[in-house]
């Protein structure tokens, strides 16, 4: 894949978390301000953090400016098209979907031409992935998806970038080949929302207690 696409590709990926983070930012009464912030977190940080293990360098967000269009592009879209902030939910989270599904391909990818192995690369392509919706969610207040044992997140990611990585080593991985391993994450996230899809809980026989029994 040229950089060129996964530079395109990349700003895509920032421009939807961008949107996701702007959305949450209304939900919250946050102001204009606000927004771009919390968008400009959630679309740059997963990246960022990304680019600082690769030792590259500054990250890409601070050193091409244009990293800076989407999320700006992103709260203005939010501040003058919506209409409903209580209906916002399920585009938040549409929004947040096609962000992780092509931050999970590109950061894996990037992770891969920078000469990390592949089960690396697949790690860092999970990271890329989860790490703005982390921040925009702890910034917010918010259990981030990741965290969250009613929710499926780092698993679509990770079969993502393991679908990457294999279409890098075969030596496969294109335009089409990385938007249908995108496309693969997108559609088992929205899939997890609207069956209910979760991994298991971290001890078996836990319950969640009910209030005020300690």
């Amino acid at each position: 894949m040229s950089l060129d696409i996964s530079l395109l590709l990349d700003l895509v990926g920032v421009f939807f978390f961008a949107v996701s983070g702007s959305l949450l930012a209304a939900r919250k009464g946050f102001d204009l301000i606000g927004s771009v912030l919390l968008g400009s977190m959630a679309g740059l940080g997963g990246g960022v953090v990304r680019d600082v293990i690769l030792n590259q360098g500054p990250p890409a967000a601070f050193s091409n400016p244009i990293y800076l269009v989407p999320a700006l592009v992103a709260s203005a879209l939010v501040y003058f098209t919506l209409k409903n902030v209580r209906r916002s939910g399920r585009l938040l989270l549409m929004f947040d979907a096609g962000g992780l599904a092509l931050f999970c391909v590109t950061g894996t990818l990037k992770a891969l031409d920078a000469g990390m192995n592949p089960g690396a690369g697949i790690l860092l392509g999970v990271t890329t992935a989860v790490g703005g919706g982390i921040l925009r969610d702890i910034t917010a207040n918010e259990v981030p998806s990741v965290f969250d044992p009613k929710d499926l997140y780092a698993i679509p990611a990770f079969i993502g970038a393991a679908l990457a990585s294999g279409l890098w080593q075969l030596g496969w991985l294109n335009l089409f080949t990385g938007g249908a391993a995108a496309a693969v994450v997108f559609l088992l996230r929205i899939l997890s929302l609207r069956y209910g899809w979760h991994a298991p809980l971290a001890a078996r026989s836990w319950t969640p207690r009910k209030a005020g029994r300690g």
